[in-house]
């Protein structure tokens, strides 16, 4: 696979871009936070990442997770093997990273949509990169507290729902920015659309509610969008959120009030 593209967005918070998804790293001093972590393959990538900001794969305190689809989870088992790492995420997320459920688009939602612009090059790519393959997180656990973690940038988990019942984004007040994960986007290889916007309806759970769920990001006092796919964006969130709303409200022919 190649090189991750590391990008040092504020000062201690890296976006790194894989396999087309994103994870963060967030220092402090020694210690280190990740959230999400890539495809399977992504895992020499990750700690690649890692090495290139000056700290070793050990010094990861945890593992924060957005939500647990194949592209956010690959290096996770890996982690916690070699070094221990603990991952975190919401209790409902615990279920579906421990594959007593599944909801992800599956070979048949990728077929049914490969007419897409960019949908064949990208599901070739991935499948390269081990999309296709049946990863579980056994040991994922609950988030150890309410509010703030006690972790390397203090995030703070949000919850919003949709992409996967328990998708979760997390906000570093610290710096005025949020980890969206895929509630929020700002770009996808399945998608012409450039900026702020919600994945095809096909990677979602709900749709709806994933739309609904942004409330939770536009009270947020952020000017940093890191997404799980796309390029970061400066912009207060609350206008990106207002400009995904009035996508969806274009493409549906109402709007959510």
């Amino acid at each position: 696979m190649p090189s991750p593209t590391v990008v040092e967005v504020e000062q201690n918070v890296f976006c790194v871009t894989g396999t087309d998804v994103n994870w963060v790293l967030l220092r402090e001093g020694t210690d280190l936070t990740l959230i999400d972590a890539g495809y399977p393959a992504d895992v020499p990538a990750v700690e690649e990442s890692i090495r290139s900001i000056g700290r070793r794969p050990e010094d990861v305190r945890a593992i924060l997770l957005t939500h647990a689809h194949i592209d956010h989870i690959g290096a996770i088992n890996h982690f916690r093997d070699k070094y221990g790492t603990p991952v975190y995420m919401s209790a409902v997320e615990t279920s579906h990273a421990k594959r007593e459920y599944l909801e992800q688009a599956g070979e048949m939602d990728v077929v049914k949509n490969i007419w897409r612009p960019g949908m064949l090059r990208w599901s070739l790519r991935i499948a390269r990169a081990g999309a296709t393959r049946h990863v579980t997180v056994p040991h994922a656990a609950e988030f150890p507290a309410a509010g703030a973690l006690d972790l390397p940038g203090t995030p703070l988990p949000v919850a919003t729902t949709g992409h996967t019942s328990g998708h979760t984004s997390y906000y570093l007040p610290s710096v005025g920015a949020v980890a969206t994960g895929d509630s929020l986007v700002t770009g996808h290889p399945t998608s012409r659309t450039v900026g702020p916007q919600l994945l095809l309806p096909m990677f979602h759970h709900s749709q709806e509610e994933a739309l609904a769920s942004l409330d939770a990001l536009a009270t947020l006092d952020a000017d940093l969008l890191i997404p799980g796919h796309g390029r970061t964006q400066r912009t207060p969130i609350r206008d990106a959120v207002a400009t995904v709303r009035e996508r969806a409200a274009g493409k549906n022919g109402s709007a959510r009030t």
